[in-house]
Parts: structure tokens; sequence; C-alpha cells
């Protein structure tokens, strides 16, 4: 059997109070939990960890450079960000893949940002095929900067199996979702209902998120569980004195690490996949803004190697357009 990450998800426990100097009762847990861990997720794991506890909390806006993380940033009510996000690669046993991703996320409220995707994917000596399409919603549930920023993430699913865009890890997802053929994948529809409970903080410069997971196929199956987690930093935390695309400012850099907890019935590692990668994200000034990020398996049951890449841009006030229209 594969051997994967193992009590991985217990560093949601970790979430703590410097004022209380950390939860001492833990300490014993930590330990054993840092030395029954892969040397590559671990060492992530305790730089994420070591970013969390040791530095102050400051206001952050940015979005972060994440593929599968979630923030706590939403969108600006009445804007319009259209975004591209591919992932390709060439799993053990399979054919090479492009999967291609539309966003369309809008910010209805200031606590309110809802997104549409439209999937679809081409592999190479077999067909190019249409996934379906995801309706994305989050809500931020308080309207001010706390150390921690809790965010709730209601999505529909409406998607075949042929789907490769790893949009997140849950269940026992695994390389064999790459191996099919799309003839045979395409004609199993799920209608899922996912929810995420977001956490995230900006000690410092810094953002560190994490997701708890939780999915449900609405036309049967056990209730399916994941996890990501990220940090990342911009280059420069002040703005260049002069008018420049290449400020360091302009550069944003972190890493991610996310993964399947399997079903309820058997909640843990046995049978899932996990990834981790670094990030990087150029966001030009009045232009589009650029992530790209390869994504490395962490267990027998992932994919050995996924890039990404996102090209994003965002349309100010987009509302304003039609409410000028009506009143001409």
């Amino acid at each position: 059997m594969a051997q994967t990450p193992h009590r991985f998800f217990a560093f949601f426990c970790l979430r703590q109070d410097r004022s209380l100097h950390g939860p001492r009762w833990l300490e014993p847990f930590l330990h054993s939990l840092l030395s029954s861990t892969p040397p590559r997720l671990g060492a992530l794991l305790f730089y994420v960890l070591l970013v969390r506890a040791t530095v102050p909390i400051v206001a952050h806006a940015q979005e972060p450079p994440y593929f599968v993380t979630y923030s706590e940033v939403l969108e600006e009510p009445g804007n319009l960000e259209i975004a591209q996000k591919g992932t390709t690669g060439t799993p053990k046993d399979s054919s090479g893949f492009y999967s291609a991703t539309l966003e369309l996320e809008y910010g209805a409220k200031a606590w309110w940002t809802t997104e549409l995707y439209l999937q679809g994917q081409a592999t190479a000596n077999d067909s190019t095929v249409f996934n379906g399409f995801r309706w994305e919603n989050r809500f931020r549930t308080l309207p001010t900067e706390h150390w921690i920023n809790p965010v709730l993430y209601v999505e529909y699913e409406d998607v075949n199996g042929a789907d490769k865009s790893v949009l997140e890890v849950t269940g026992h997802d695994s390389i064999a979702d790459f191996q099919g053929r799309n003839a045979d994948t395409r004609g199993d529809v799920s209608r899922t209902m996912e929810g995420k409970l977001i956490l995230s903080s900006n000690p410092k410069g810094w953002n560190v998120s994490e997701n708890w997971i939780m999915e449900k196929n609405m036309m049967g199956g056990a209730w399916e569980f994941g996890y990501a987690v990220g940090a990342s930093r911009p280059l420069a935390l002040v703005g260049s004195g002069r008018s420049c695309i290449f400020c360091r400012q302009n550069f944003s850099a972190g890493a991610e690490v996310y993964g399947g907890l399997a079903t309820v019935h058997d909640f843990g590692y046995n049978g899932t996949s996990h990834y981790a990668g670094p990030t990087a994200s150029f966001n030009i000034p009045r232009g589009p803004s650029l992530l790209f990020s390869p994504q490395f398996g962490l267990s027998g049951n992932s994919a050995g190697v996924l890039w990404r890449l996102k090209i994003s841009y965002e349309i100010q006030q987009f509302r304003d357009l039609f409410s000028r229209k009506e009143a001409q």
C-alpha cells in the first residue's frame, strides 16, 4: 500500500491566540504529528505553523496566489473578474491532458462573492469533452479584519467523471481518475453539494489560510472530506515611489498543500492523494494577473506533477455599465 501523510489534519487544531502563548496541551501531540509525517510534507507543515505562531496580525487585502486554497479575500462589490485556469499533466499509465476552467467571479455584496465555473478538458489520443459547471458562493461572517477571518463556502457542482480540473481533492480521489477513457467516464454525472470552512489570517504581510472541505453527492454516496493549506506573501509590502510594471509589490510567492481525507466511513489517509507546490503571481497594474504553480504528488495515489496556470482580468464596477445604459 502506498505511503500517505499521517494525521495531517490535526493541523487545524493549532489555531491559537498569541496572548495565551500557544496551547501547551497540544505540544506532545504536535511532536508526534511532525515525527510521523513524511519529510516533504512535514517541512511545509512546520513552516506554516511557525509563521502562524510567531508573528503579529496586520491587514492585508491582495488576493493570495493559490489554486486550491481559499483565503478571506472576496471580490469587491460590483466588480467582475474573468479568469481562465488551466491544469496539465501526464499521470502514470495515462495520456497527457489539458483541463480548462472559465471562471466568472462577481462581488454581489461586501460580504458575498458568487462565481460560475464552466469546465472542459482535452486528452491526447482521446477526445475533447465539456465537463459541466459549478456555482460557488462565499460568505464573509465578520465585517472587519480579525486575527482569524472565517468565511463560509457553498458550491453546487454538476460535472461528469471526465473532469480533470483538480479544483480540490476530497474522499478517495486518486491517479485512477486520470486514467479512464473520456467515452467511458463522461456519462458518469454527479450532482454534488460542497461546503468549506475557510480560516484565514494575515501575520506581518503574510497570508496563512486553511480550508476544511466537505462534499456530498446528492445522487448517493457517503460524505467525503479534504483539506487545503496555503501560505504566501508579496515580495514588497510598500509600493514603489514611481510607476512601474515589474516593481516588487506586483509579485507574490508562496506554497500550498492539499489532499483528501477519505469518507465518513473510513476517515483518514488510506487510498487518498495529496499535492504540494510553490506558487507565484504577477499582478500587472491596470492589466491582467498571472498565476503559476507546479504541484507535486506526495503519495503513490497522486499524479507525479500537475502544472497550473491562471490568467485573470478584473472589470471595475461592472454593474455600473448597465446602470448607465438604463439612465440613458
